[in-house]
């Protein structure tokens, strides 16, 4: 595998493309500690180390994790490319029940283009909506408990504020383009893995400090629980790449056809490939957003209403981890129902003559599409749910910080392996077109798609 990897930078067009989206994660990075105007970014500073430390974890911790810490210091992209993702997911939905934008995504280029088009338009949309409520959030002091963050609230600051993060957010999505064109990988993906990445050597020094004996001589974590994590973090790994590229390879039998006066095709086999995990981290991320929004209203509304609900369903509580492996089942269910449409696969193969061996063609083949789509599904959305909840497992269990157990397992770890496999799988495609060795001995690389 080191042979492949310095194979890299002798392909003199894969060089510069790894060589420019280095660069550009580079220039992420660097934009990440560049303040907004108006806020005080130690009291800031002061207020997540008390919360995003504190063993119990807290939204807000989850929050910088996926900014790349650009939230905890409240810097041009504190907002991160989420408003981007948000719109692609949204205009995705809108695809599949607008005919109007169904039709427009079967125009090829030119109807991609447009979407592309009407995504950026949703993203500053987004942004606009987000940063306005960032801007009154940041102005009011009982959202962080006490702290007073902004020596001079008002509209001149909430102007700047929401130009500010704005433009943060359509630069990251201009950059993750940037990458798409003349890098290697998926430019957004790359860009939040690059975030979460960064969080890394700060869980370590944590992780450090907590193995270090105390002043009693005592360390708050013993090494053969820190083994155990270890171990966690490995299966982990192994299980989200099993998942990540799992499939149910349905048979497929095409009949002979006559094509012309005297000319006969053979009958081929192939298969339908469906994907086990077909949301991937979107179901999370929809889960997140809703269970988090009684606590984030509350912040902003302080209604005893309001944080009674907050606290009824806030982290620790069961009831917050039954509606949120809920919440993630249904979405996954949800997405995939978006996505994959049986009986359009089904009119298609009976269209160019195929079937599936043992199922008539038509409505039965949708109905045994739908059928074993539903059966795999419940497979992947049972370790979306195991992946999502472990975090907070590892927290009560091991009494580390939310910062730490997040590299043991969650979100982070699915978005990291996926994105990591699939550029690889980029970087193979290019040394075996130029007939060097890729990453394995045996077979290729797969990505999520």
């Amino acid at each position: 595998m080191l042979a492949s990897f310095a194979n890299c930078f002798k392909i003199p067009d894969l060089r510069n493309k790894i060589l420019f989206t280095l660069g550009i994660i580079a220039v992420y990075r660097v934009g990440c500690y560049i303040p907004t105007p108006g806020v005080n970014a130690a009291v800031l500073g002061e207020f997540f180390d008390k919360n995003a430390n504190s063993p119990d974890g807290g939204i807000f911790g989850l929050m910088s994790l996926f900014s790349g810490g650009a939230l905890e210091k409240m810097t041009i992209f504190a907002l991160g490319i989420m408003p981007y993702i948000s719109s692609s997911i949204i205009m995705q939905l809108l695809t599949a029940v607008i005919p109007a934008l169904e039709k427009l995504q079967k125009e090829g280029q030119t109807g991609y283009q447009k979407i592309n088009q009407y995504t950026r338009y949703g993203t500053l949309g987004l942004a606009l909506v987000q940063s306005f409520f960032i801007a009154l959030w940041l102005e009011s002091p009982q959202a962080f408990q006490g702290f007073q963050l902004v020596d001079h609230p008002g509209w001149g600051f909430r102007v700047v504020t929401v130009l500010t993060l704005t433009s943060g957010t359509m630069l990251l999505m201009w950059l993750g383009e940037q990458i798409q064109e003349k890098g290697i990988g998926n430019g957004i993906s790359l860009i939040i893995t690059a975030g979460i990445i960064s969080a890394a050597p700060t869980a370590m020094t944590t992780l450090s400090k907590m193995l270090a004996p105390g002043t009693s001589g005592v360390t708050q974590l013993q090494p053969l629980t820190l083994l155990i994590m270890i171990a966690f973090l490995i299966g982990v790994i192994i299980g989200i790449t099993l998942i990540t590229q799992a499939q149910r390879k349905i048979p497929v039998q095409y009949a002979r056809r006559v094509v012309g006066h005297n000319k006969t095709t053979q009958g081929q086999s192939s298969y339908i490939p469906l994907k086990v995990d077909t949301s991937g981290v979107i179901a999370i991320i929809f889960a997140q957003s809703i269970i988090l929004f009684p606590a984030t209203l509350a912040s902003f509304i302080p209604n005893q209403a309001f944080q009674g609900l907050a606290g009824f369903i806030s982290r620790g509580g069961w009831l917050y981890y039954v509606c949120y492996a809920f919440l993630i089942v249904f979405f996954c269910y949800f997405y995939t129902a978006i996505v994959f449409n049986p009986i359009d696969v089904a009119d298609n193969m009976k269209k160019h003559g195929g079937f599936i061996p043992g199922v008539r063609p038509g409505a039965q083949t949708a109905d045994y599409l739908d059928f074993v789509m539903t059966r795999i599904t419940l497979a992947g959305a049972t370790f979306i749910c195991i992946i999502a909840i472990m975090p907070d497992a590892i927290m009560a269990s091991f009494k580390v910080p939310y910062l730490v157990a997040s590299f043991f397992g969650g979100t982070g770890v699915l978005i990291t392996v996926g994105v990591m496999l699939d550029t690889m799988k980029q970087i193979e495609s290019h040394l075996v077109m130029r007939h060097y060795d890729g990453f394995t001995k045996r077979g290729h690389l797969k990505g999520r798609r």
